[in-house]
């Protein structure tokens, strides 16, 4: 696994989550809102943050027992808005999967995580592995969507921008590709949850400050004995923001390289 965007959480309380009454639905230093939870900007920072940390001792753990880490690989490729995406994608995706009553099994753990990301005892690990427990149960639970050309082309634009298939397909290349017996169910599923989430966002009056301006599906998709990780956008542009006042703009952070894959770990 990449340690790029997953994301998920301990609880709710562990979130550090403000009430609206506290805080209003146009408070600055809101990152989100969904339905009457409140998501501060300073707990995205700090699991960014945190996650940072840990990604850059095992860097430095990997070169002190000898191995040679690529440039492209020495930090970690996580922005503010992947924890954004991961933080509201939960919050939905625990709502939908109450309301469906579908069971969530319990199949892998924050230390799996944190040692596949190369994050290792951060709040990062913990909310990536409750969401990829949540994820495979949504796509098993929720109804799979009949793909058109426009879902094809969603998905394919987003396994390019991953860097996951290579650039320049056309349709007829995207169905033929999304037609395989081992592709083709993952990207239905994948595609009938965003429609869900669309759904939910609306039924949630799901509210994103302007500096975050977008929500994705942190994905996964395993071909050839291998699992690779997407965003699928399910909200894009400015539809989603609202009257939440537009802070100062975050300094460029030299963490939010872009790495495909982290250094070995023990």
């Amino acid at each position: 696994m990449r340690a790029r965007r997953l994301i998920a959480a301990a609880s709710v309380a562990a979130l550090a989550v403000l009430s609206l009454a506290a805080c209003g639905r146009s408070a600055p230093g809101a990152a989100a809102y969904v339905g009457d939870t409140s998501y501060s900007i300073d707990r995205v920072n700090a699991i960014r943050e945190e996650a940072a940390k840990a990604y850059a001792g095992v860097v430095k753990a990997a070169e002190e027992q000898g191995q040679t880490v690529p440039a492209e690989l020495r930090e970690i490729d996580l922005d503010g808005q992947d924890v954004v995406n991961l933080l509201v994608v939960l919050d939905l995706g625990k709502r939908i999967a109450a309301g469906k009553k579908l069971d969530v099994p319990d199949q892998i753990s924050a230390a799996q995580m944190g040692r596949a990301l190369n994050v290792p005892d951060t709040e990062y690990a913990r909310l990536a592995a409750e969401w990829y427990d949540l994820f495979g149960a949504l796509g098993k639970g929720l109804p799979k969507a009949e793909l058109t050309d426009a879902d094809r082309a969603a998905v394919y634009n987003a396994l390019v921008k991953a860097n996951l298939v290579p650039a320049g397909w056309t349709a007829d290349d995207q169905r033929e590709a999304f037609a395989d017996p081992v592709l083709g169910p993952q990207v239905s599923a994948v595609a009938g949850l965003s429609e869900t989430l669309k759904a939910e966002v609306d039924r949630q009056d799901v509210r994103i400050n302007p500096r975050y301006p977008s929500l994705a599906v942190p994905a996964l998709i395993q071909a050839q004995q291998q699992i690779r990780l997407y965003d699928l956008p399910y909200v894009e542009g400015a539809d989603q923001v609202t009257d939440i006042s537009t802070p100062e703009p975050e300094l460029t952070d030299p963490t939010e390289a872009s790495p495909s894959t982290g250094p070995a770990t023990t």
